[in-house]
């Protein structure tokens, strides 16, 4: 093989992969599956878009190896084809907040009108529970917080927080996570938290980098 050929096959094998990765609802899977196994249909629900284009996105991700599925019964679900897939998406991401000044901007608008600003790295956040400072509540449906959490978090997802606030010491600092920066969750729960007079902040990231940062998780 010339030396040429080779280059450009497997350059075009790479391009195939930024290709398929270059969609905003196709990045929204991406980190939608980082948090576990879902149906085409969970799939469209979370992200907003028709069960077809929740298809379509699904199969241009599965041509480029970026996703795998497994049968359950009638049922097919969706998974990251690997760690690596995701690594690949949180690279993409850390570079666009630092090179992209528009995407920090947004970020701290919403959290500043939302009162959300005050953040916690994962290395803080894992010192203050080694102190046993904090309580830290995984605000994600519980299909996902049955799929890895955060070891020692309570999952009250945010739409159940309203009914079960009244649970949570009101003398410890609360820290909400959900499923990264990008996910509104946690800011959710914690303008309410801060209504209802608690000491509240939300981890800056979410369960998947907290996870390949190798710090303490437990799954059900």
């Amino acid at each position: 093989m010339e030396k040429r050929t080779f280059k450009n096959k497997v350059y075009q094998q790479l391009a195939n992969i930024v290709k398929a990765m270059s969609n905003p609802h196709r990045l929204e899977i991406l980190e939608l599956l980082a948090q576990g196994q879902f149906s085409v249909a969970e799939i469209a629900e979370e992200t907003d878009i028709t069960g077809a284009n929740a298809s379509q996105h699904l199969q241009v991700l599965k041509q480029a190896q970026l996703v795998e599925t497994q049968r359950d019964g009638n049922r097919v679900y969706y998974q990251l084809a690997g760690l690596s897939v995701y690594k690949a998406w949180k690279a993409l991401r850390d570079l666009g907040i630092e090179r992209i000044a528009e995407i920090e901007r947004v970020m701290q608008q919403f959290r500043e009108s939302r009162q959300s600003l005050e953040t916690l790295t994962s290395e803080e956040l894992a010192e203050k529970m080694q102190n046993e400072e904090t309580t830290v509540i995984d605000v994600r449906p519980q299909q996902e917080f049955d799929e890895g959490h955060i070891a020692g978090a309570l999952n009250i997802p945010v739409e159940e927080l309203s009914e079960k606030i009244e649970e949570l010491p009101k003398n410890q600092e609360v820290v909400a996570y959900c499923r990264g920066p990008f996910c509104v969750f946690a800011d959710d729960a914690v303008e309410l938290l801060r209504e209802k007079g608690f000491n509240a902040k939300r981890l800056d990231e979410g369960y998947p980098e907290w996870m390949i940062e190798e710090l303490p998780i437990e799954q059900s």
